[in-house]
């Protein structure tokens, strides 16, 4: 269980607070109006900022110490966070070593993740070779060999278009349901919210509110939700 416990996030003026805990396995998306804060909750998950009070706690263990790196999650960004001057392989590798020691099986484990996400065969390209899709999809192998329990989504496909969104959607549903991973997935555009997660957390004037039904939530939504939503129903 993923659990932010009375957590408040400053950065200068802007505020956030939060207070909600997401099952193991869970799929939630995180959705608000631009500047709200929806990457900054991810990013003080993933440890890259520090609460100013409350707690971050993973199966009742505070993260609050806990390095980055060394967190049980797995970041997805939409630039990918691909080195464009190292091959996908070596973009994956590091996601075992950080200093690249791959033992044959590390290297089987990277191609097998390859092939599971459409690109077997294109390990020796570099991500300037490959389309936006299969950028994202290096990305995604990369966060599968990791096998973090929580997988961040900041955006990650919002370059692509509808069908190929989709179709990374799908994937990482499929994905995370075969691992159990824990998925929070910022997004500005409520289909995604609907199509991916159950649930999905409002994120508007400095709270990020429990998660609810995501159906529910945008049939009947909250003002801050209704006018960023405009003519948008599920």
């Amino acid at each position: 269980m993923l659990r932010l416990d009375r957590l408040e996030i400053r950065q200068g003026d802007f505020r956030l607070n939060a207070d909600w805990q997401v099952a193991a396995g869970e799929r939630v998306a995180v959705i608000g109006p631009s500047g709200a804060g929806k990457s900054t909750l991810l990013m003080a998950i993933a440890g890259f900022i520090a609460p100013e009070r409350g707690d971050i706690l993973w199966e009742g263990r505070s993260l609050l110490q806990v390095a980055p790196g060394d967190r049980p999650v797995s970041t997805l960004f939409q630039d990918q966070n691909l080195f464009p001057h190292l091959t996908v392989a070596q973009n994956l590798g590091l996601g075992v070593s950080p200093a690249l020691r791959l033992a044959p099986v590390d290297r089987a484990r990277m191609e097998e993740a390859l092939i599971r996400v459409g690109l077997g065969g294109l390990g020796g390209r570099r991500p300037g070779e490959l389309s936006g899709g299969q950028q994202g999809r290096a990305a995604l192998a990369r966060a599968l060999l990791r096998a973090r329990p929580i997988l961040l989504l900041d955006e990650p496909f919002a370059a692509l278009g509808p069908a190929l969104k989709a179709d990374m959607l799908g994937l990482v549903s499929e994905i995370a349901g075969e691992t159990g991973a824990t998925v929070l997935m910022v997004t500005h555009d409520p289909a995604d919210a609907v199509a991916f997660a159950p649930r999905t957390a409002v994120v508007a004037g400095g709270i990020a509110s429990p998660p609810a039904d995501t159906a529910d939530l945008m049939r009947n939504p909250p003002p801050a939700l209704a006018e960023y939503l405009g003519r948008f129903r599920a």
